[in-house]
């Protein structure tokens, strides 16, 4: 079966990297209340509400803004993109079978998370968990999809 939508596998280890380094960049960032690390830079916002408490940059005006926070987001998702969608180096079908079942278990995994916070979860907590939120679905795939394929691999070398 050709995969047409998965890139070379010779992204994955530059997809780990991007991918830790944004977890890195994101936990330091929560630990300091996203004050740390200060990079200011130039932004242009295209969307904006009304200045409230969580707004500070006008709609379509140059303003500056701390883009770590953004920083991070960008990795982890182009990190998790790169590691999840990068050919193994021994891909074939059964391996596609098992991305394909990890995919659609981690998209069922990460709504029922985002069900229980829908019911459970309030006020500025809820818009936390939502943060964090998007970047489960590619945190549940990666993690499902690799212990999936360790087992495969140990039962096989089990066997011979």
């Amino acid at each position: 079966m050709k995969s047409r939508f998965l890139f070379s596998h010779k992204y994955k280890p530059l997809g780990w990297i991007l991918f830790l380094v944004g977890i890195i960049l994101g936990v330091i960032l929560t630990l300091n209340e996203f004050e740390f690390p200060k990079w200011e830079m130039s932004v242009f916002p295209l969307f904006s509400e009304e200045k409230g408490f969580l707004t500070s940059n006008p709609i379509f005006q140059w303003s500056n803004n701390n883009i770590a926070d953004e920083l991070a987001s960008i990795l982890l998702i182009i990190g998790g993109i790169l590691v999840s969608f990068s050919k193994t180096k021994d891909e074939d079908e059964y391996i596609s079978k098992i991305r394909m079942e990890s995919l659609i278990w981690a998209t069922y995994v990460n709504y029922i998370v985002l069900i229980l916070t829908i019911l459970f979860v309030f006020d500025l907590s809820f818009l936390n968990v939502m943060i964090y939120n998007m970047f489960t679905i590619l945190l549940f795939f990666i993690m499902r999809f690799h212990y999936v394929l360790y087992k495969t691999k140990k039962s096989t070398s089990y066997e011979e």
